[in-house]
């Protein structure tokens, strides 16, 4: 067979080109320090570094939901503290109530402080987080109690009654928590439900109208177990939150055991990149040098 120099010089430009389209494709590797920039680098780690990035991007969702649920549960402990310190307040005035040397004039003060905690205790279960009303169920546009002598719950019992789920939020993969508290449960629905709403209306009305023995025999005992309520509930509510913080501790972990192996995939290692940078580099050059030797005055010219 008849090698002519035209041959050569198509062999030479090939080798050539192959040797450039490698440093190329190491000089992209070093410069953006990844492995694989592009699918057909290598395919199968392109498949698992998508994968890895998906998972990382449904914990990030998973994370931000355990961000809202927490600032949901810190809002809802907030408000049921301030309706500790109110039936607290409460407490002190049915026992003064009570003491036979309180007089009928002073009673009806007491009553009239009664209402008012009674109002206070409707605005603070009206406590919202967002634009969502915190006790109000799944019903959370509206607030669950309206302010003046109706006590009539607004909400629903969602998230109360364990078939109703309530405000859920999605924690991890197929897992979902209802992270609100339901008011009825503890102000109660109005009329004589034995609720804590209930019971201040019956001291207001036993203290405007001097019933000493119904304030002392009733009263007392009845908002004591209101009180017992109120701490139920919030153990419930303490129950979730450490809930809350152990699922953010576990994917916080899962989520950096992903990142690893992402970066263990598709992360360049430099030094390794860089000498088979330098190797390539004098081979292209060894391969000029050879080039020009062979092809002598032909592919001067062409460089030329």
């Amino acid at each position: 067979m008849r090698i002519t120099t035209s041959m050569i010089q198509r062999n030479v430009l090939s080798d050539l080109n192959s040797l450039s389209e490698k440093m190329s494709r190491t000089q992209s590797k070093a410069s953006s320090g990844k492995e694989i920039t592009r699918p057909s680098d290598d395919p199968f780690n392109t498949a698992r570094a998508m994968g890895l990035r998906q998972t990382m991007d449904a914990n990030g969702q998973y994370s931000r939901n355990i961000d809202d649920a927490m600032g949901w549960q810190e809002a809802t402990e907030s408000a049921l503290g301030s309706m500790n310190d109110y039936v607290r307040r409460a407490q002190d005035l049915v026992l003064q109530g009570a003491n036979d040397s309180t007089d009928a004039g002073s009673r009806k003060m007491l009553a009239g402080e009664i209402d008012q905690i009674i109002e206070g205790l409707k605005e603070t279960a009206n406590a919202s987080y967002g634009d969502s009303y915190l006790m109000s169920g799944t019903a959370t546009g509206l607030p669950p109690y309206k302010l003046g002598a109706d006590d009539t719950y607004q909400g629903d019992q969602a998230g109360l009654d364990p078939t109703i789920p309530g405000v859920v939020r999605e924690i991890g993969p197929g897992v979902t928590m209802s992270i609100n508290t339901v008011g009825s449960e503890v102000l109660g629905n109005g009329g004589n439900d034995g609720k804590l709403l209930s019971v201040l209306r019956n001291l207001s009305a036993n203290m405007k109208s001097n019933n000493v023995d119904a304030i002392r025999d009733v009263d007392v005992k009845a908002l004591q177990g209101r009180v017992d309520d109120i701490l139920q509930v919030r153990a419930r509510n303490g129950a979730m939150s450490n809930r809350l913080e152990a699922a953010s501790t576990r994917l916080g972990q899962i989520q950096g055991a992903v990142n690893e192996q992402l970066s263990n995939t598709e992360d360049a290692d430099f030094a390794k990149t860089m000498i088979e940078f330098n190797q390539q580099s004098a081979a292209y050059q060894a391969s000029l040098r050879a080039g020009a030797s062979i092809v002598q005055s032909s592919l001067m010219d062409f460089l030329r």
